[in-house]
């Protein structure tokens, strides 16, 4: 018996993934930002993801280029962990979404 696996893939996800992850806008206007600026947009991310109740693929693919900024511009270890943390969650939240 052949016990092939295979993943289905949901298409428009996965394109609706990709458009957004090409859109360089978001990843400008970050690297523009000192620690500050970067720390409110992080409150302004939580809050839309809590007033949405999920995560769209969009602010997955934002949520990662800001937590990304966030933990290169770190001043403590614990500030570093945190963001590189969360950034991992929303890489793995992107994937389970790309797969469907």
């Amino acid at each position: 018996m052949n016990n092939n696996s295979c993943k289905v893939i949901s298409l428009s996800k996965f394109k609706e993934c990709r458009i957004q992850a090409c859109d360089p806008t978001y990843k400008n206007r970050i690297k523009q930002m000192d620690r500050l600026e970067l720390l409110d947009e992080m409150v302004k991310f939580q809050q839309e993801r809590s007033s949405t109740g999920y995560l769209t693929p969009k602010m997955m693919v934002d949520g990662i280029i800001l937590f990304q900024a966030l933990e290169d511009n770190a001043i403590t270890n614990e500030l570093r962990l945190l963001t590189r943390s969360y950034r991992r969650h929303l890489q793995y939240e992107l994937e389970v979404a790309k797969n469907g």
